[in-house]
């Protein structure tokens, strides 16, 4: 067991180091089997090897919270510019058509909303997400809750397990601890902790410091866009992330709630994978809107 009175907090990250010749474009997917390969890139572009994820599942704890009251008026317009669509097993059934031919990172925990305790979670059943033809699992981790951190631990174990045995990836998805400040230090630990227990892919806040948090975890990480922001800043925060070593960003209320949905989510995929500017991304978005 680690001795916690000598835990001296890391301070050598190697920036501006590669991570050394990887042969496949997914960090940290080179040894992994070809299924597997095979999902991550449907998720990230092998020319960019970046993303944009299109995130929709609020509705699991929130309920038709807005932007997302009716996913057949307000989302499917929108999947044509994303990359790949996050969502829960019910909306997938009953809502997205599998015309659309977008890979799909499942929710695939659940267990409380918004009107009692978050985070009590449990995984669905792997069978649900091969029926599905997922090509990634999302599981949720909350470290620095003392009352569901471990049980979180478990879940994203459990489905990296199973991932593994199928083939299915999982991304780590972590909540903010009660307990814990937002940022590098509490990200990166939340983060590595993610990829420790098998997450092939992590979706994390940028912070001060995001650099560190990238750098210290061996498998891709993607942002949440989080809250609401005026549209050029939800840009700006693309473009810092990106810039800092994010693969990609897994975004929803700053798509979604947008004055203009179609028009934002263009700007996005064009900061993640042509290298626009903010100002660059804020342009295109006025001239679509």
């Amino acid at each position: 067991m680690a001795d916690l009175d000598d835990l001296r907090e890391g301070c050598d990250f190697g920036l501006g180091e590669s991570a050394g010749e990887q042969g496949f474009h997914v960090k940290g997917a080179l040894h992994l089997p070809w299924g597997m390969k095979d999902r991550l890139s449907r998720i990230f572009n092998p020319e960019t090897g970046k993303t944009v994820m299109l995130a929709f599942d609020h509705g699991f704890i929130m309920g038709p919270t807005s932007g997302v009251e009716r996913i057949d008026l307000n989302i499917l317009p929108l999947v044509e510019y994303a990359d790949c669509l996050m969502c829960t097993r019910g909306i997938l059934q009953s809502t997205v058509p599998p015309t659309v031919n977008k890979p799909i990172c499942l929710r695939s925990d659940a267990g409380t909303s918004i009107l009692t305790e978050l985070n009590d979670n449990v995984i669905i059943d792997i069978e649900d997400a091969i029926r599905l033809n997922v090509s990634a699992m999302a599981v949720m981790l909350a470290i620095g809750d003392s009352k569901y951190e471990a049980k979180t631990v478990a879940n994203l174990y459990k489905a990296a397990d199973l991932g593994s045995r199928y083939g299915i990836p999982v991304m780590g998805v972590t909540a903010v601890g009660k307990d814990m400040a937002r940022d590098a230090r509490y990200f990166g630990l939340a983060s590595r902790i993610c990829a420790e227990n098998g997450a092939n892919i992590v979706k994390t806040y940028y912070c001060d410091g995001f650099e560190k948090v990238v750098a210290a975890t061996p498998v891709p990480v993607v942002i949440a866009g989080g809250k609401k922001l005026p549209e050029k800043e939800a840009l700006e925060l693309c473009y810092k992330a990106i810039n800092e070593g994010a693969a990609g960003v897994d975004m929803g209320r700053n798509v979604f709630q947008s004055e203009s949905p179609a028009a934002m989510i263009r700007a996005v995929h064009a900061v993640v994978h042509k290298g626009y500017t903010p100002e660059q991304g804020y342009k295109l978005f006025q001239e679509l809107k």
